[in-house]
């Protein structure tokens, strides 16, 4: 048996060592300020297990593999420097000190590492353990027994006073093993009743995490028969709040079996959370380089040739460019949400189309209209009886997409509560408090950081109405969209039939052709991009960080004074100043998208003319009058169709400053007119 005395002093060297005596001392200087006696006092020991072994390889065993057992001998070693030291005279007893070991990191050996999709619930010892997973459902912060104190009904028994009957809650106890009245004295057997006003107390939130595989089957993209099954973790003080709704973590835990009645639940104790991303590949494909080397000297050149060919098992070259173009836009934002409403006469396809490209996000759910779209409550099933918050789709896809389908599909109220979120970029919870437990009502407000896809579809409204969509002039036909609702949509693209029964009769051969012969190219080309060279390119492009040129910020700021002033004073819209994030957010994507940390005027006018056709398929038409295909005005089937497009998008920028030089306050000051 190892010598006990012998690890001791290999703690006490550790913590001398590492700064944990001097932290400990600091710790212990609020407890003299207070005039109160606490039955326990809590510290928390940071422990790096590759220094401890260092130190001493049989502790460091004992850390990783008998985290109780080690508790203890910090626990010791503690209580033995502060009654040495004097540092806190209230602290009589060993079983005072409360000490929590907070491992640093694990070793990356698969004895430390649990794998949420595959690993094995069996009974096995309580060592530490490594695991990755995404939050799903959390509830309130509530209270739990720290310590308590307990005395002996004896009064001759010297357990009667003192501390010398502490209970402090243990990883994988319940709160009935703190505190219950069936203990008995160690000393002469006799029962003991708690000294309920030395009780401690500490915050408690429960957590559920399941596998991040768990998304792909929410996307819809990939149908699995897999079925993934979250996990319970308790999140204990300090740990309290640090966990959000819908993001990714790394959770260091001692697993535990904890017996609930008749049954047994499997939980995870948490040790230490940190925020966590999956690695993605950060290169781009060969393809896409050589692309880049190509199109330099080209400033529109390689987002055009991306948005052509992208999505062609979806729809054939040529169509839908612009809406193309918006998705991987979006995709490559994530500094801010970049929601996208189309407009379209052919929902089937851009529901394709959209499930397509959610396939590339980080983070993408379809919601399910049998699903929960932002938050539903449930009471908790550990005991607690508190409300457990479930995400809906919004709140999973934190950090990622969103995607709603044809809104068609929905209900008023359903429209309604989603034309708030966009508003407000936050869902509301309301608690009934006397259902779970609770004195009052609470209102609870969850952030929402996706951006959200949607579709609609214009002919049925077309056809109430009797007219077609005006191209310049007038707005377009939204559907069974309200136009609040069109406005909370940061942009809104218009997906027309250019080619007419030209584009319908190219767009049924090409499902014909992929039905018939699936994974052939249908159309050969020059470039040819897989869909694993998208994934490497939305990515690598999400990784990078754009700043705003001086040119590219004049021009934004410049075209919202100036369409502010025009739209108001003509057709009495308000230009709010979520427009000049939209703005930024486009200009800051296109760059992104085309490998570039500085955002150039060539972005922005990519942005304005984006946000200007957006603008007026709701209000109609300002002075700058546009083409409704502004972003790609020709057909770009061979080389000299985008030399075209890029004399075409000169002009459009000269006309842009010329908008901004005419109606933009003060804009003679940055804008020459030429």
């Amino acid at each position: 048996m190892v010598d006990l005395l012998s690890l001791k002093e290999s703690v006490l060297v550790y913590l001398d060592r590492s700064g944990g005596l001097q932290k400990l001392a600091e710790d212990c200087r609020p407890f003299n300020g207070s005039h109160q006696i606490e039955a326990v006092y809590r510290f928390c020991v940071s422990v790096n297990p590759s220094d401890v072994i260092e130190v001493d390889p049989v502790l460091g065993e004992r850390v990783l593999c008998d985290p109780l057992g080690a508790t203890a001998l910090f626990q010791s070693v503690c209580f033995q420097a502060i009654k040495t030291l004097s540092l806190v005279e209230k602290i009589h007893t060993q079983s005072q000190v409360n000490v929590i070991l907070k491992l640093t990191h694990l070793p990356p050996f698969p004895e430390y590492t649990l794998d949420l999709c595959s690993f094995p619930r069996g009974r096995g010892p309580m060592r530490p353990v490594s695991m990755e997973g995404l939050v799903i459902a959390m509830t309130r912060v509530t209270k739990y027994t720290q310590g308590a104190r307990f005395l002996c009904v004896n009064d001759e028994c010297p357990c009667f006073t003192g501390f010398h009957h502490i209970r402090v809650h243990a990883p994988g106890a319940t709160e009935s093993a703190t505190v219950r009245n069936d203990f008995s004295c160690t000393i002469c057997s006799s029962p003991l009743r708690e000294d309920v006003k030395f009780r401690v107390l500490g915050d408690k939130q429960l957590v559920e995490l399941i596998h991040v595989k768990a998304l792909d089957a929410l996307s819809a993209h990939q149908q699995s028969s897999l079925r993934y099954q979250s996990v319970t973790l308790f999140l204990r003080d300090e740990l309290c709040n640090s966990m959000r709704i819908g993001r990714l973590y790394r959770v260091l835990g001692i697993a535990a079996h904890v017996q609930q009645g008749s049954g047994i639940t499997w939980s995870v104790e948490a040790n230490g959370v940190q925020p966590w991303e999956p690695e993605h590949p950060r290169k781009v494909s060969g393809s896409f380089q050589g692309l880049l080397k190509a199109t330099e000297g080209f400033r529109w050149r390689f987002s055009a040739i991306a948005a052509h060919h992208f999505g062609l098992d979806v729809a054939p070259p040529g169509l839908y460019n612009t809406l193309k173009l918006s998705l991987l836009l979006s995709l490559v934002q994530n500094k801010a949400n970049l929601d996208l409403l189309a407009v379209t006469t052919d929902t089937l396809v851009l529901d394709r189309l959209m499930t397509y490209s959610l396939s590339l996000a980080c983070h993408g759910v379809r919601h399910q209209a049998s699903g929960e779209m932002f938050a539903s409550l449930a009471r908790d099933e550990h005991g607690a009886g508190t409300a457990n918050i479930h995400a809906g789709s919004a709140l999973l896809a934190a950090g990622g997409i969103c995607m709603l389908g044809d809104l068609g599909c929905y209900k008023k109220e359903k429209l309604d509560a989603i034309q708030s979120v966009l508003e407000s970029c936050t869902v509301s919870v309301f608690v009934p408090g006397k259902k779970y437990g609770e004195d009052a009502d609470e209102q609870l407000n969850f952030p929402v950081h996706c951006s959200f896809w949607a579709l609609t579809d214009s002919t049925e409204a077309s056809r109430r109405s009797g007219r077609a969509d005006c191209a310049v002039l007038g707005t377009a036909e939204m559907g069974p969209v309200p136009v609040q609702l069109a406005d909370a949509f940061g942009l809104v693209i218009q997906c027309r039939d250019v080619g007419g029964e030209q584009a319908l009769l190219s767009q049924t051969i090409h499902t014909l052709q992929q039905a018939v012969q699936p994974g052939k190219p249908l159309y050969p080309s020059c470039w040819e991009f897989s869909t694993q060279d998208y994934k490497e390119l939305v990515a690598h492009a999400r990784s990078l960080k754009a700043e705003l040129s001086p040119g590219a910020e004049k021009m934004i700021h410049g075209y919202y004074m100036a369409s502010r002033r025009v739209r108001t004073q003509s057709q009495g819209v308000k230009m709010s100043v979520a427009s000049v994030k939209l703005l930024i957010s486009l200009a800051e994507a296109h760059c992104k998208l085309c490998l570039r940390t500085q955002v150039l005027e060539e972005d922005a006018v990519i942005a304005v003319l984006l946000c200007e056709n957006s603008v007026t398929l709701k209000h109609g038409a300002s002075a700058l009058v546009i083409p409704p295909d502004a972003i790609f005005p020709c057909d770009l089937g061979n080389w000299d169709g985008y030399q075209k497009r890029d004399e075409t998008l000169d002009e459009l920028h000269q006309n842009i400053l010329r908008f901004i030089y005419s109606y933009a306050p003060g804009a003679d000051s940055y804008i020459t007119e030429e």
